[in-house]
């Protein structure tokens, strides 16, 4: 079987960076974790991955200031030289650039904690929690070039209890997270799940974003 090779950009602890390493372990996995690559020179997320045996990169975004073209152009050329053929998103803390994500249209995934197209952008669990919502979740989708608006792979919903936090919420969602980027990479990697205009197809059909339920604990 031939893997495909995957970077993923972190920019720090990278939980879900773990999830898709340990996942890439099993040898029926269709996708080779070959590079992490971190914006942050401090970020966790690198040690854990070097641990793991994995190649690592920093490219610090501040020496570029506003050029954020610039700090692309560089992280291009490193996964050009890694010979990467997926990104994986993986709490990367930049916004990425048209430049960029047309380059690795539908092959650039990204995870969000939410159940996508409700709560894009930031603070998604206290939003939630605010808005009165019963359920929550995460979401991996294909990255487009307007903020958490690609087609959508996989969704998980977990329940909102009463008497939750931000924080409690968020560690719900977290296990979520880490169940369904890994099945998600898996789809696209065997080129099941595909990015065809605008739309995510799998097994050459229009996708029906399914809503993988997790029980509460």
């Amino acid at each position: 079987m031939s893997r495909k090779r995957v970077a993923i950009l972190i920019s720090g602890r990278g939980s879900n960076m773990a999830a898709l390493i340990s996942a890439a372990r099993a040898p029926d996995f269709p996708a080779e974790i070959v590079l992490v690559v971190s914006n942050n020179p401090e970020a966790p997320g690198l040690a854990h991955a070097r641990d793991a045996g994995i190649a690592t990169a920093i490219i610090d975004h501040r020496p570029f200031g506003k050029d954020r073209e610039a700090f692309e152009r560089n992280l291009q050329g490193v996964l050009e030289a890694n010979r990467v053929e997926l990104v994986c998103l993986a709490g990367f803390m930049r916004m990425l650039t048209p430049w960029f994500v047309h380059r690795w249209l539908g092959r650039l995934l990204n995870i969000h904690p939410s159940l996508l197209p409700e709560f894009k952008g930031v603070d998604t669990h206290a939003r939630a929690l605010a808005a009165g919502a019963k359920t929550h979740g995460a979401t991996v989708h294909f990255v487009v070039p307007e903020m958490d608006s690609g087609p959508v792979i996989a969704q998980a919903r977990v329940p909102v209890h009463r008497g939750d936090t931000p924080d409690t919420l968020a560690a719900r969602v977290l296990e979520a997270e880490h169940h369904i980027y890994p099945i998600a990479l898996r789809y696209v990697a065997e080129g099941r799940a595909q990015m065809i205009d605008g739309r995510c197809m799998i097994d050459g059909k229009e996708h029906i974003e399914p809503v993988l339920l997790i029980p509460p604990p």
